[in-house]
């Protein structure tokens, strides 16, 4: 029998909760709720003198183009980041679970980039695949190809979604590693006496049983890639050329810190952050109902 910790006292589970509490009120709550009041508010680039004007910045925000080009942009850049990073995490964990000699090491390799930073993930990719000095980008040119990510915006795009993908990549790595070892072999190895080949036995007893981590990192990489992308896109190609790589957060920063629209980069964040809570939502309510508990 498990023994189990009770606490006679009702504060003390109250006061367990108080510090996230705090945590997310102070870094969540409080900030989205002054990103909306100042959505409603006309401001100086220095944040001195502001005016109520209503709903005037989402008017002026849904009449420019480019937003809806980096919704777009955004669209695009989180579909392809999402599905490369779980499909390519997937296959990996799938090799690491196997009883290989190389296994510790290869586990430890896949973990490291976790590690860093986007910002740095970002500049690290840059090196490697810039037009004139990027070691991976003379073997390109090399080959008859072209390549120019400050130039050409497919190229750009490209780079920054292989930038997210890799640093991406170790976290769903780990998930579905641990997802897959939490599976009984008894159950796999039945599948196998039934006369179920690999590919069967993946498709219809393994991946149904990763369907709880499946979706739960389904989750987890929408919202990395809406805001956590920041810093690689930065350092990669500052959301050029020709806002080819803009996304939604970037487009924040942008019209933010560059731009000294205060009140215009506080609507977009609220929005922003509307379409990600939507997003989840729909998450919830539709492809929860196909993951098998």
């Amino acid at each position: 029998m498990e023994k189990s910790a009770y606490f006679k006292g009702r504060l003390l589970p109250y006061l367990l909760l108080v510090p996230q509490l705090v945590i997310t009120f102070l870094f969540f709550y409080w900030p989205a709720s002054q990103a909306l009041w100042q959505s409603f508010l006309r401001e100086d680039a220095f944040g001195l003198s502001s005016d109520f004007i209503g709903l005037e910045n989402y008017q002026t925000l849904f009449a420019q183009p480019e937003y809806y080009k980096s919704m777009l942009t955004t669209a695009v850049f989180s579909s392809l980041v999402a599905v490369l990073s779980l499909s390519i995490a997937l296959l990996f964990a799938t090799q690491a679970d196997k009883n290989l000699k190389a296994a510790p090491a290869f586990k430890t390799f896949m973990i490291w980039p976790y590690a860093v930073a986007p910002a740095v993930a970002g500049v690290l990719w840059i090196f490697m695949f810039h037009p004139s000095l990027g070691t991976l980008a003379r073997p390109l040119r090399a080959m008859g190809f072209d390549w120019n990510p400050l130039l050409n915006g497919d190229h750009a795009m490209a780079l920054v979604v292989m930038a997210a993908v890799w640093k991406q990549i170790s976290y769903n790595f780990l998930f579905f590693l641990a997802g897959l070892q939490a599976i009984p072999k008894s159950v796999i190895e039945a599948g196998a006496i039934d006369g179920a080949g690999p590919m069967r036995r993946f498709w219809t007893i393994v991946f149904p049983l990763l369907s709880p981590t499946t979706f739960f990192l389904l989750v987890v990489n929408v919202v990395y890639v809406f805001f956590d992308t920041f810093g690689i896109i930065d350092a990669v190609s500052g959301g050029g050329p020709a806002g080819a790589t803009t996304t939604m957060v970037y487009k924040v920063y942008a019209d933010g810190r560059l731009g000294g629209d205060l009140g215009g980069s506080a609507a977009q964040s609220v929005v922003l952050m509307v379409i990600v809570i939507a997003m989840t939502a729909i998450q919830f309510r539709y492809v929860e109902r196909r993951v098998q508990y």
